[in-house]
């Protein structure tokens, strides 16, 4: 690819690429996740985070 943000729809076990691109932006620290290393996300947010460390964040704050 040649750095192109991806539209994503993230499911329960999965992702689906809405429109193609290698990565995506995680929704609390901004850092870019590239799609070979996505492992975290929200599915009712819709929503992708870096790691387990911004994924926790987003839950404690809710």
């Amino acid at each position: 690819m040649n750095k192109k943000l991806a539209k994503i729809r993230y499911l329960p076990n999965n992702f689906e690429v809405i429109e193609e691109g290698d990565h995506v932006i995680c929704a609390v620290s901004g850092k870019k996740i590239d799609l070979n290393t996505l492992n975290y996300w929200n599915v009712d947010l819709q929503e992708p985070y870096y790691s387990y460390v911004e994924a926790a964040k987003k839950r404690e704050s809710e």
